[in-house]
């Protein structure tokens, strides 16, 4: 595939969804059937146009192009490698199943012409965050999901969904600039906020202290990382499932994605293992992992529950971040993948649950495995797969994990990823037994 091509396919990929979105608004007008199959044909077409790129990273091709230059050094450009590639055709699959899926979903919901282009819109977001060739154009993308999905946070417009949707709104400006003033301090030191050349902050100083920090705290919020979470077990609950599920499974991810390109594009791998400062990340990571877990066990509403299940999720990406060997990396990129799946899939069945019995409360869901078998034969395995039971994907990657770890040197690691996956089981099992071996009470 000639460069030319490619970078036409990327612009097309990211630019499609968005510019489909103002279509789906004027269509709205005239055909909700129509307005629904425009939306699920474009999520369709923007993962099948991604799969495309294939054959350029199938063997470790990388491509950066930039596309116009806003100042000296400061440009809107894009970068294609095999990292972008998955995480951008993990996205849009995702994002096709859960429009497929809204299409049931959202027909007893009210204001689906306002649903399905802010659906489509923060797609095309999203691509753009995972195909963006530096700094300031990953900000610029980051902004505009982030904001965009305010409006499927506080869709259900009830007293709760707006206190959710403000407290989230306020964390995402906190985070914006945090990151904004991180991008303006690498900009400063190395001269450029591209993510092509390779090491842009190679000594550890005290501004470069102070733009990881910010990194953290802009990325970090978006990915749930305690003590920035404080959003998440609000907004998931009171959002529309497949909202719910592409909260979690995917725009978590870009918040972990964003410091994976900190991380390995901006400074270098050797200064940050000197310095020390990955001993930050590390323990907010395990605080995140316990936190989410143990807090996860004293909620009974179903999507909250999920929620603070998906902070401690989050909490195994960025402790493999911080411990910087082959293994961790491995295993954190490998569970970015398992938990999109995973947590997808049981958000979209707690909707199923929700929208088929109105049952919110875990206690009351004993024998629903024989009134739903296939649904909760579903959350079954995903929730299985969350803790780790071999040899689900779940295990892998906290398997890989767990390696990192010990080729760091770290057993106290492996020992948290254990305790964590224990809790886990105490909050999934009692879910599941009761489901299926107990009866429903009256």
């Amino acid at each position: 595939m000639e460069k030319a091509n490619i970078v036409t396919l990327l612009i097309i990929i990211v630019a499609l969804p968005v510019l489909m979105t103002p279509v789906l608004m004027y269509v709205c007008r005239i055909s909700d059937r129509l307005r629904n199959g425009l939306a699920v044909v474009t999520s369709a077409v923007t993962f099948i146009l991604t799969l495309m790129l294939y054959p350029f990273i199938r063997d470790g091709g990388v491509l950066q192009q930039s596309l116009f230059e806003i100042l000296p050094n400061l440009e809107i450009s894009i970068r294609l490698d095999i990292l972008s590639f998955s995480l951008a055709a993990l996205a849009s699959f995702i994002w096709f199943l859960c429009t497929v899926y809204s299409l049931d979903y959202m027909a007893k919901e009210h204001a689906c012409s306002r649903y399905y282009p802010v659906l489509i819109f923060t797609l095309g977001a999203c691509q753009g965050i995972f195909f963006a060739g530096d700094l300031f154009s990953l900000f610029v993308f980051f902004e505009l999901m982030s904001i965009i999905a305010y409006i499927l946070v506080i869709h259900e417009q009830t007293e709760e969904a707006l206190k959710a949707g403000y407290k989230y709104l306020v964390m995402t400006i906190i985070g914006g600039l945090a990151l904004f003033f991180g991008i303006i301090i690498v900009f400063e030191i190395g001269g450029t906020v591209s993510l092509g050349v390779g090491t842009i902050i190679g000594e550890s100083s005290l501004l470069g202290l102070v733009a990881f920090i910010c990194f953290l705290i802009g990325f970090g919020m978006k990915a749930g990382m305690f003590p920035l979470h404080v959003w998440l077990p609000d907004a998931h609950p009171v959002a529309p499932s497949p909202a719910s599920a592409l909260l979690s499974g995917v725009m978590l991810k870009t918040g972990a994605y964003g410091l994976m390109r900190v991380i390995f594009n901006v400074y270098s791998i050797d200064m940050l293992k000197e310095s020390g400062w990955m001993v930050i990340l590390a323990v907010l990571a395990i605080i995140t992992i316990l936190l989410g877990s143990a807090v996860a066990l004293t909620q009974y509403d179903i999507k909250r529950r999920l929620a603070y299940s998906s902070i401690s999720q989050l909490g195994y990406i960025l402790l493999g971040l911080s411990i910087l060997n082959n293994n961790a990396i491995t295993g954190a990129t490998f569970h970015i993948f398992s938990h999109a799946f995973m947590k997808s899939a049981l958000f979209l069945v707690a909707g199923a649950i929700i929208w088929k019995t109105g049952k919110r409360n875990v206690n009351d869901f004993k024998g629903l495995g024989r009134q739903m078998p296939i649904t909760m034969g579903a959350f079954s395995l995903a929730a299985l797969a969350m803790i780790g039971i071999p040899p689900l994907n779940g295990f892998l990657s906290k398997w890989t994990l767990a390696l990192g770890a010990l080729d760091a040197g770290i057993p106290g690691y492996v020992l948290v990823l254990l305790i964590s996956s224990l809790l886990n089981a105490l909050y999934y099992l009692p879910i599941i037994i009761p489901a299926f071996f107990e009866q429903p009470e009256g």
